[in-house]
């Protein structure tokens, strides 16, 4: 894995998402009540807090869990919930410790298909359906990871040229597409809301 991403709109954060799965991983499940470059940049504000340049599934999932939140919680913090989120990075590395060696890339290096992709996503921890399908469209569209029925797998975040999520996001351009994107998304739902629908 080594592709230029433009998800945290900082070119060192984005080049460490680009080359380490385990940080694309991260800034995936950070990717949810902050804005997305902020989730983006976290895995490069932990590596660097650890004196790191890559993040590494053992030496996090060992971690001692109070050290490893304050880690998170130093200014400026990597999360709005840095405790929260410092549990849940650290339930994700247990987990690829226990099922993949540690390996983050081993979530998707062998799967055959769209689906076997999508459950294994959806196994790991503080991955929602809708998160993994965001994820797997990212790996699809910008990693080159292509196993077969991919798009469908992905559900309507895998179309083409569609505008929906981190998937979409090569540059400033897409960003502000996206953002319009999700922006109509809650006034619809909004809408919807307030007619009681």
């Amino acid at each position: 894995m080594d592709v230029t991403l433009h998800l945290a709109q900082d070119p060192e954060a984005d080049a460490l998402l680009g080359r380490s799965p385990l940080a694309a991983l991260t800034g995936m499940l950070l990717d949810q009540q902050v804005p997305m470059e902020w989730a983006f940049k976290g895995p490069a504000t932990i590596a660097q807090r650890l004196g790191a340049d890559d993040l590494d599934a053992h030496e996090i999932a060992a971690y001692d869990p109070e050290a490893f939140a304050a880690l998170l919680s130093d200014k400026p913090a990597v999360h709005r919930y840095p405790g929260s989120m410092a549990k849940r990075i650290q339930q994700l590395c247990q987990y690829l410790v226990e099922h993949y060696d540690g390996d983050a890339e081993g979530v998707w290096r062998d799967a055959a298909t769209g689906q076997e992709l999508l459950k294994r996503l959806t196994d790991l921890p503080g991955f929602g359906k809708q998160k993994a399908q965001i994820f797997l469209a990212l790996l699809g569209k910008q990693l080159g990871v292509q196993p077969k029925g991919w798009r469908e797998a992905a559900g309507a975040y895998g179309e083409p040229k569609s505008f929906r999520s981190v998937a979409d996001i090569t540059g400033p351009e897409s960003l502000t597409k996206v953002r319009a994107h999700k922006q109509e998304m809650k006034a619809a739902a909004k809408a919807a809301k307030a007619s009681g629908k």
